[in-house]
């Protein structure tokens, strides 16, 4: 099983996120996480056409996806949305911003949206909120995975518990990707 996540991330935040979420799909056996960030180069439209599976990820700028991750969504117009590449194929995604809640839900709505113009199954999250920090889901997302970020280094922030919440995704996508196979 194929699983692409495609990412933007600016200052390092949401990459680490992401990375959390290949964790939690390689918690999967026979579940493999490919990494795809936006501002690498080309995007691979061949990779994420055999993908069983793709997970969007996105700081949230001004309470949507940022321009980058933008581009790719209107990019994918002729090699993925003309053809139906990705119809049937399970979606969910991520998101971080400064701001403890900062209109994240907005982004999600953004990647989930796309998602279903493309005929994708989206899948959320079944974790009730946390009641503390330290507990997944602690900001209360249902449609993904939501993080904050302090304005320090990737290395100190998102949290611990958001990235065990970016992981519990990852597996979960995973594992209804085998339900599906």
């Amino acid at each position: 099983m194929l699983i692409s996540i495609i990412y933007d991330s600016v200052h390092g935040h949401t990459a680490k996120q992401a990375q959390a979420v290949a964790e939690g799909v390689g918690r999967v056996p026979g579940a493999e996480a490919q990494l795809i960030a936006v501002a690498d180069g080309p995007i691979p439209w061949e990779t994420l056409a055999a993908s069983d599976a793709i997970i969007f990820g996105s700081p949230t700028y001004n309470g949507t996806v940022s321009a980058r991750l933008k581009q790719v969504m209107e990019d994918s117009t002729r090699p993925a949305w003309v053809p139906q590449t990705w119809r049937n194929k399970i979606a969910a995604g991520f998101t971080n911003s400064g701001a403890l809640h900062g209109d994240k839900l907005n982004t999600l709505i953004t990647m989930a949206l796309f998602a279903a113009q493309h005929g994708m199954i989206w899948v959320g999250l079944d974790l009730f909120p946390g009641r503390s920090a330290d507990e997944r889901n602690r900001i209360g997302g249902w449609l993904g995975a939501m993080a904050q970020s302090d304005d320090v280094s990737p290395e100190l922030s998102p949290s611990p518990s958001d990235l065990q919440t970016a992981a519990y995704l990852g597996q979960r996508v995973a594992e209804i990707v085998r339900q599906f196979k």
